[in-house]
């Protein structure tokens, strides 16, 4: 049992050694939530044929696993996801756990392709939102979220679609409260019981 016991923990220092090396690590196992926590509504969050569907009330689906020790400054995070008709998501960024409510700290960057919010996929939530629409429900495609320094960078299929600079944000004040880059973990959410979302691949990357 002892020998086990070091084979797993060596095992999983060398995922968090892999992903400091600059290479892409899954966060999701295809098979559970190991490695996840779960808010408010842990029903809204479903393993199902090797994805995760989200479908239900509000929560949100944090990472709280031992890559980055879950605590991420600079990385790149791609995402396969697929929306179905009127579903509203989200990609949180730089943010921490909380029991309830809308995540509070960090940024959200949206999913959304045809919710009645004008906010679509690829925006900075609120900060520097898309109108456009790049894919279609029912089609999965590609989010690419890079973070680096004061600066997010949205692609969807390779596209560069949004590139937000906190730093150059003359509409913010110097306090910027919780909602800005720090370091923290990710999280997914979902939205209400009208919103059925796929994801069937969560990678990080971490960068110096």
């Amino acid at each position: 049992m002892k020998k086990l016991f070091s084979i797993l923990v060596l095992f999983s220092l060398s995922l968090v050694s892999f992903a400091q090396g600059g290479d892409w690590i899954e966060l999701f196992n295809g098979k559970n939530l190991d490695g996840w926590k779960i808010s408010e509504n842990p029903a809204s969050f479903q393993v199902i044929n090797g994805e995760i569907k989200v479908d239900g009330p509000r929560a949100h689906l944090f990472y709280d696993g031992p890559v980055g020790n879950h605590d991420f400054k600079n990385f790149e995070l791609m995402v396969e996801v697929k929306t179905m008709p009127k579903a509203n998501s989200g990609i949180f960024i730089h943010t921490q756990y909380q029991e309830d409510g809308w995540p509070n700290v960090g940024y959200e960057i949206q999913v959304n392709q045809s919710h009645g919010d004008w906010r679509k996929t690829g925006s900075v939530y609120s900060f520097q939102d898309v109108k456009e629409v790049y894919v279609e429900d029912g089609e999965w495609y590609t989010e690419h979220i890079i973070v680096q320094g004061s600066k997010i960078t949205v692609k969807i299929n390779g596209k560069t679609i949004n590139e937000y600079d906190e730093s150059k944000d003359d509409k913010r004040g110097a306090d910027l409260g919780t909602k800005k880059l720090s370091h923290g973990t990710i999280a997914l959410q979902a939205h209400d019981p009208e919103s059925v979302i796929f994801y069937r691949s969560v990678k990080v990357k971490l960068l110096d």
